[in-house]
């Protein structure tokens, strides 16, 4: 795995593309350190915060918990803890509660402890899924376990 360190400006640019893809400012950084993970993936490490970038999705680290309130929440009932920490999509019939999120947000998957178990992009709306019995509702991306998290979670 390669590190390095990226200029003032770049990190300016990135939090600014990242601010608008999210749809909040993220705290100012001086500098952002770049790893390189398996699979052409990154992780952006700096004052706290840790992002993760698949190939211009960005994410935010499981680890990083302030930064992961910022999010809408779909919480899951014990059943589905399993499968989620093992990179199943979340399906309808194992949500018990979510906030409000459009399709294509980014959502974080909590368990009935309030843990973080995953993240991922939401593929239906929030307010369709009271109609909903079943299906996909979320697109797990990063998950406890999972290469990213084993990998990244000495470097947060």
């Amino acid at each position: 795995m390669r590190s390095h360190h990226i200029s003032k400006s770049q990190t300016a640019q990135t939090l600014a593309l990242i601010s608008e893809r999210w749809g909040f400012k993220l705290p100012r950084l001086r500098n952002l350190v770049v790893h390189d993970l398996t699979g052409g993936a990154r992780l952006m490490t700096g004052d706290g915060t840790a992002i993760l970038d698949l190939d211009g999705t960005y994410l935010p680290f499981l680890s990083c918990d302030a930064l992961l309130e910022r999010f809408p929440a779909v919480r899951v009932d014990k059943g589905a803890i399993r499968f989620v920490c093992n990179g199943a999509d979340i399906m309808r019939p194992g949500i018990v509660s979510h906030d409000g999120f459009a399709k294509g947000d980014v959502v974080r998957v909590v368990e009935p402890g309030g843990k973080h178990l995953a993240v991922g992009a939401a593929l239906a709306d929030g307010a369709d899924l009271e109609s909903m019995e079943r299906g996909n509702v979320v697109k797990n991306l990063h998950y406890v376990s999972d290469r990213y998290w084993e990998t990244g979670r000495p470097l947060v």
